[in-house]
């Protein structure tokens, strides 16, 4: 009876030391579910591939430095290759995986989703800056300035610095989709409300890889400045054409000659190593921090991108910056409902976001979201490029697009 008893207490005492050493595997850190739906391959993907890499490097960091503690986050990338209704599956997919917050990227898509967003109510960060994307939008929170304030604000720009007298006159070169006409759209209503610019003709380029017609056309009926709202290929293109015809301004609003101008995905270093020395006298406006800034922000962006062996390309690209921005306000908000000991799921991570404020080394200014602000950062640097990088020229805040958004 003796042996039997110690038998059993052996016995009891191996289940123990067993469940002892199990209990911290099983209690301890959660991962939490995203998903992020981006063109990596196809159109639009010299900017998705760097978005991400940065999204996708910043998520290693966070879960291996333990910034959440034993928690992680488990985000899934998926390709979409820029089609609306690839995202639209894929998003469907992330949702039955249970994901709690959703990194989106087209104009189109985010569109197209807008009201399962608001259905499902799940929190969305996307990498589209698509003015119509948070107007009556609950759960879609914006990194940055919107596209439309970008090209206000280059808008005023140019007519603040306009020396040539008279009211300039301005051609939009835009990307074919709701993605390029939605600047356009908001500027024709500054220009209603004021802003003293006359819009001459607008471009929605195809896949021309001659601009030279267009181009001789705009100085024929006097214009000076382009404004481009696209991506860095056939801005790309558009630059090198002007250059070997002689029609690109050596200074800004030079008579006779086209000064020109672009948003968020139309500049950058890629757009340098795209076009080199075309790129010239490009001024561009964004909400980024770049590299070639050589600041602290910039020296934390190319740290993080050499931690995770990306190339100079991806390392320097602005949209790397971007996709790290994302990651970093979906970070934020889990960090902060922990902080709250709240359990991590799309009501909290909503709420959260609801009240948020933090510095990122790749803005040009800190994060603010709240339930009446849902543009985190509303400072736009304007750069021009000289001696083949973008030199900060000034940072500014529209004043047009306010007028915009309260005609509203």
């Amino acid at each position: 009876m003796k042996s039997k008893k110690a038998l059993l207490f052996n016995t009891l005492l191996v289940f123990a030391v067993v469940f002892a050493f199990t209990l911290p595997a099983q209690a301890g850190g959660k991962a939490y579910k995203m998903g992020l739906s981006l063109a990596i391959t196809g159109p639009t993907s010299d900017a998705g591939n760097p978005y991400a890499k940065g999204a996708e490097d910043w998520f290693k960091y966070v879960n291996d430095t333990k910034m959440l503690g034993e928690d992680t986050i488990d985000c899934t990338i998926k390709d979409d290759q820029y089609e609306n209704d690839t995202t639209k599956r894929f998003f469907e997919q992330f949702v039955d995986d249970g994901i709690v917050l959703f990194l989106s990227y087209a104009t189109g898509a985010n569109l197209a989703l807008k009201r399962d967003f608001e259905e499902i109510q799940i929190p969305v960060v996307p990498a589209s800056y698509h003015e119509g994307l948070i107007v009556d939008a609950k759960y879609t929170f914006m990194p940055v300035a919107t596209y439309s304030e970008n090209i206000v604000g280059l808008a005023e720009y140019v007519v603040e610095n306009h020396k040539d007298g008279g009211v300039p006159k301005v051609a939009f070169f835009i990307h074919p989709s709701a993605f390029g006409r939605g600047p356009l759209e908001d500027t024709q209503k500054a220009v209603a409300a004021g802003l003293k610019m006359e819009i001459v003709e607008v471009v929605e380029h195809g896949k021309d890889l001659d601009n030279s017609a267009m181009l001789q056309r705009l100085i024929s009926k006097g214009v000076q400045y382009v404004l481009c709202h696209s991506v860095q290929s056939p801005v790309a293109t558009m630059l090198t054409d002007a250059q070997r015809l002689g029609l690109a301004a050596k200074t800004f609003g030079e008579k006779g000659k086209l000064t020109f101008l672009g948003a968020h995905y139309t500049g950058g270093n890629d757009l340098i190593a795209l076009a080199g020395a075309a790129t010239e006298g490009f001024f561009w406006a964004c909400s980024y921090n770049l590299t070639s800034e050589n600041n602290e922000g910039a020296k934390k962006q190319l740290d993080l991108a050499k931690k995770y062996g990306r190339d100079d390309k991806a390392a320097n690209s602005h949209n790397y910056g971007a996709g790290i921005l994302a990651a970093q306000i979906a970070t934020e908000a889990v960090k902060m409902a922990k902080a709250a000991k709240l359990e991590v799921n799309r009501e909290n991570l909503y709420k959260m976001l609801n009240d948020m404020k933090f510095d990122s080394f790749v803005a040009a200014g800190p994060v603010t979201l709240s339930k009446t602000e849902r543009i985190g950062v509303d400072v736009l640097n304007i750069y021009v490029a000289e001696g083949g990088k973008f030199k900060k020229i000034k940072s500014v805040e529209s004043e047009f697009i306010k007028k915009v958004r309260a005609g509203r």
